[in-house]
């Protein structure tokens, strides 16, 4: 184990196919960080909720905002123990039979405490970092947060305590007498990609898609 890696616990060890499991920051890191919108897990009430929301990483950090009211920002603050989820889905893997049949995929599971950021620099801070998670370049191009836009905006953020991941990779593995089966087989790789952008219906003449969104 290095300095980097989290340690193997009850809470986050991987138990199925441990060998496609890791404890270090720089394989669970860029999943969170390729990941456009997380799911973070808790208790309300006895009930357990799981909500999706945008999200951005810094360091040991996980960034959140949404309305004041938000049931899921509220447990957040109040400090619960949070369960922060991602998962990108590389590929189909078509296997000759059903039962060897598998997804290609990367996964991290995040575990920690969140806070509520209660400063206007904490807060915008935060906001920048979202923005330019999801597109960078738009924070200093962007008309500026308001005062009144802020105060209407809770921000929080997840201190990450520890996790895991869990990556397949490669083509289906079949029992040895299958392979010689007239039965195709193989992987359907996938991919999520943007698309050409369109242009707002009251967007003023002449003015340009930003070089910052395209190519994305």
């Amino acid at each position: 184990m290095t300095a980097t890696d989290f340690p193997k616990t009850d809470q986050n060890r991987i138990r199925r196919l441990a060998k496609r499991g890791a404890y270090d920051r720089e394989t669970i890191y860029p999943i969170v960080d390729a990941a456009q919108v997380c799911h973070v897990a808790f208790v309300h009430e006895g009930q357990p909720v799981v909500i999706p929301t945008i999200h951005a990483r810094e360091d040991d950090t996980i960034y959140l905002h949404g309305a004041p009211a938000s049931r899921l920002l509220k447990v957040v603050a109040a400090g619960a123990p949070l369960c922060v989820a991602v998962t990108h889905l590389d590929g189909l893997v078509v296997a000759r039979s059903l039962f060897n049949s598998s997804m290609n995929y990367r996964s991290a599971v995040l575990f920690g405490h969140g806070r509520l950021l209660e400063t206007s620099e904490e807060k915008l801070h935060a906001l920048e970092v979202i923005s330019e998670h999801l597109l960078p370049g738009r924070w200093a191009e962007a008309r500026p947060t308001t005062t009144t836009e802020l105060n209407a905006t809770a921000v929080v953020a997840i201190e990450i305590e520890t996790g895991s991941a869990k990556v397949r990779t490669g083509g289906p593995v079949d029992d040895e007498e299958d392979y010689s089966l007239p039965i195709w087989a193989g992987v359907i790789p996938l991919q999520v990609h943007a698309l050409t952008p369109e242009p707002d219906s009251r967007l003023a003449p002449g003015i340009p898609v930003p070089d910052y969104l395209l190519g994305r």
